[in-house]
């Protein structure tokens, strides 16, 4: 005889017992309009600005429920978690607030800003364990201090614990407006954001439609729902290192495939976009994660037309030696950057031939990789081209060819663009 498998979902009871829990660590964020988004998309979108936490993450809310509910003799023992980023940090906080010692194990080449960030948060409490060159290993290094010490693993989302503190966003979120919320998109990573708030909106607001937001190349959400059945990814882009998980809890899976309207996948250069948008033209900083909510919103542009539509913004620990390569990824995703490998004719003022003649006016270049051959009649340069106008590629490619000087384009050559750029 089978039995039939019992799914978890958390009651509003137990997130309502959960924001007591927390409410002296965790802000109350603003559910803040966006004008200028409201405007560009005639809808009226407000941003839950989860980026001002203390912790610039919601990460805090599960973290501190999860750690607050041990036992007097769990908590002696300590706490194990395994990240690098907002999870560690909410953690770290958590274990200074309770005076529980915790272990945090990071890869060995997590960036020193973030591991002096999560020292800052657990002083004393917290021990740091550098371990591994990948998550994978820090997490196996994790649980095996676990099975050894008796001590409680705190998982950034598969933990019931965990989703009901994440789910007082939703409570939050309804206390803030009385209008009806129409769609909230919200990013998925492992997925206890979505499945703690979307069990939130379907027993208080069920006519709200729940968009799941993740990167492209990192759909283990998506796919798993397609499948049927909790996959895990084989190879995922790790950009978005915020939501880029190989495999999405038990739980939140069994959640997320019952609650959510559908899942969309926004491009990495897509979410760049956005990154640089809040930045310049509304001075708020999101990491990628924190972008993902709103760069969804352009693929349903059609459908939010007046409504009322709620981005969750996860998030805004961005490491600024990241934004050359978020303006790169921009550009790429915009069709305004353009790299070739060009043959240039062994002769004294080719190059200015090339600048003189093939660039358009606007063309800029802002890559030149180039070694001379004596032995050839040409030699071949990596160069980078910008663009003002998408425009522009074509009549530049035709002028290229048009003088011997086209090689080949590397944008749409993957490996051989990340072996030659």
């Amino acid at each position: 005889m089978n039995k039939e498998k019992i799914i978890y979902f958390p009651s509003i009871e137990d997130v309502k017992v959960a924001a007591d829990t927390i409410k002296k660590v965790s802000a109350v964020t603003p559910l803040s309009p966006s004008l200028r988004y409201s405007k560009q998309f005639e809808a009226n979108i407000l941003l839950k600005r989860e980026d001002l936490q203390q912790v610039r993450s919601y990460k805090i809310r599960g973290a501190y429920n999860k750690i607050s509910s041990l036992t007097k003799e769990q908590a002696a023992k300590g706490v194990v978690c395994a990240s690098a980023g907002n999870h560690a940090q909410g953690v770290a906080l958590s274990c200074k607030l309770l005076k529980i010692k915790g272990t945090i194990y990071m890869p060995a080449p997590t960036p020193n800003q973030k591991v002096e960030q999560v020292k800052m948060f657990g002083e004393d409490y917290i021990d740091i364990k550098l371990y591994g060159d990948t998550f994978d290993d820090a997490y196996h290094a994790a649980m095996e201090e676990c099975d050894k010490k008796a001590k409680t693993f705190i998982h950034p989302f598969n933990d019931e614990k965990v989703i009901e503190g994440q789910a007082t966003i939703g409570l939050e979120i309804l206390e803030q407006t009385a209008e009806p919320i129409d769609y909230v998109f919200i990013a998925i990573g492992g997925g206890g954001l979505a499945a703690g708030l979307s069990t939130v909106f379907k027993q208080l607001s069920p006519n709200t439609k729940i968009i799941g937001v993740e990167p492209a190349g990192a759909p283990s959400m998506t796919v798993s729902i397609e499948n049927n059945k909790n996959t895990e990814l084989e190879h995922i882009e790790k950009f978005i290192d915020g939501a880029a998980v190989k495999r999405v809890g038990d739980l939140t899976f069994e959640i997320c495939k019952t609650n959510l309207e559908a899942m969309v996948t926004v491009p990495e250069g897509k979410v760049c976009q956005t990154i640089l948008e809040l930045y310049n033209k509304d001075a708020i900083v999101v990491e990628p994660a924190g972008a993902l909510s709103i760069s969804a919103l352009d693929f349903y542009a059609e459908e939010i037309k007046g409504k009322n539509v709620v981005c969750v913004v996860s998030g805004s620990n961005n490491d600024i030696t990241r934004t050359a390569e978020i303006k790169e990824r921009a550009l790429l995703y915009a069709n305004l950057k353009h790299y070739f490998i060009v043959k240039f004719p062994q002769r004294a003022g080719a190059l200015r031939d090339f600048v003189v003649n093939i660039l358009g006016p606007n063309d800029d270049i802002t890559h030149f990789q180039y070694t001379k051959k004596t032995n050839r009649e040409n030699g071949s340069a990596v160069v980078g081209i910008q663009l003002k106008s998408s425009d522009d590629l074509e009549p530049l490619i035709n002028r290229m060819k048009s003088k011997n000087f086209f090689g080949d384009y590397l944008n749409n050559k993957p490996d051989l663009f990340q072996f030659l750029v």
